[in-house]
């Protein structure tokens, strides 16, 4: 852990993030009644890690710090709607006409569908589950490390679920894109249909972002969670394996319910490999066990 006051990596990572949106803001048509707002958020961000940095210096300690580590997770749900404000970037569709047909090949000629349906309602109702959960991988992540009385190593995972998930966002104005629900209409869709599912278009739909889909940052930060949990839990390894095939199964969800494109899911995972990679180069060297005592 870092010294109290001390700013963590994850936080200089969330302050880049925020600055960099607000910057890149100004090549897209964000509006006049929007314009602004990124740069609001990109003040306020620093401003409030900077206020519980202050307060651990002071009485309160341990509180500040736990806070600290839930203010990361909360400003993940501030970056996603934040994308939502370059919804207003004009495209052509040339970029899900080309995805479109990787995902025909996957669900037709390879039978993804088909092998996911030939259990009836089974196999579709578990992955829009695991589609629903998506939203609380961090948290829960989060949570493991605390339950694991391993906090000390909260800033790591936080730095790895940030970049995995973050760097996906980041990528979002370069690449404006409907869903293939959205762009094909009823083509390709699941033939069953579960509560469940009901429950995730309608959050979607309701509730969703309309600037992109590529990079699929369910899937990023995802795999960026097991990547953290398999390092950082070592003599646990069944909890970041299980997340492992939890990612996948969201992976095989968003393009069986085609919420994302076969590309967005290749594009999430690779990403979520290089913030595996850059935590890792970031970490300081595990200390070795100390030597036992020769015997005289």
């Amino acid at each position: 852990m870092k010294a109290p006051g001390s700013l963590r990596s994850s936080e200089w990572f969330l302050i880049v993030y925020f600055g960099y949106v607000a910057l890149v803001s100004l090549a897209f048509p964000l509006g006049p009644y929007v314009a602004w707002r990124p740069f609001v958020v990109g003040l306020l961000v620093p401003a409030l890690i900077a206020a519980l940095s202050y307060g651990e210096l002071n009485e309160y300690r341990e509180s500040f710090s736990i806070a600290r580590d839930w203010l990361a997770m909360a400003l993940v749900l501030i970056a996603y709607r934040e994308m939502d404000w370059f919804s207003a970037t004009p495209h052509d569709y040339h970029l899900e006409l080309g995805w479109i047909k990787l995902d025909r090949w996957l669900l037709y000629t390879a039978g993804l569908q088909r092998a996911i349906e030939s259990l009836g309602a089974l196999l579709p109702a578990y992955l829009e589950l695991c589609y629903t959960l998506v939203y609380a991988v961090g948290p829960f992540a989060l949570a493991l490390l605390y339950a694991g009385h391993r906090r000390d190593r909260s800033n790591r995972l936080l730095l790895t679920y940030l970049l995995g998930t973050l760097l996906s966002y980041a990528l979002f104005p370069y690449f404006p894109s409907d869903p293939p629900r959205v762009v094909f209409g009823g083509s390709d869709m699941p033939n069953v249909v579960t509560r469940l599912r009901e429950f995730n278009l309608w959050t979607v739909n309701g509730y969703g972002i309309h600037s992109s889909v590529f990079p699929s940052a369910h899937v990023s930060s995802a795999f960026s969670a097991a990547w953290a949990l398999l390092y950082l839990l070592p003599s646990k390894k069944w909890i970041g394996r299980s997340m492992l095939v939890y990612a996948i199964s969201v992976s095989i969800a968003t393009v069986y319910g085609r919420y994302h494109y076969a590309a967005d899911v290749l594009a999430g995972f690779g990403i979520s490999v290089f913030a595996g990679w850059v935590s890792l180069r970031t970490l300081p060297a595990r200390r070795p066990l100390p030597r036992p005592p020769d015997l005289p």
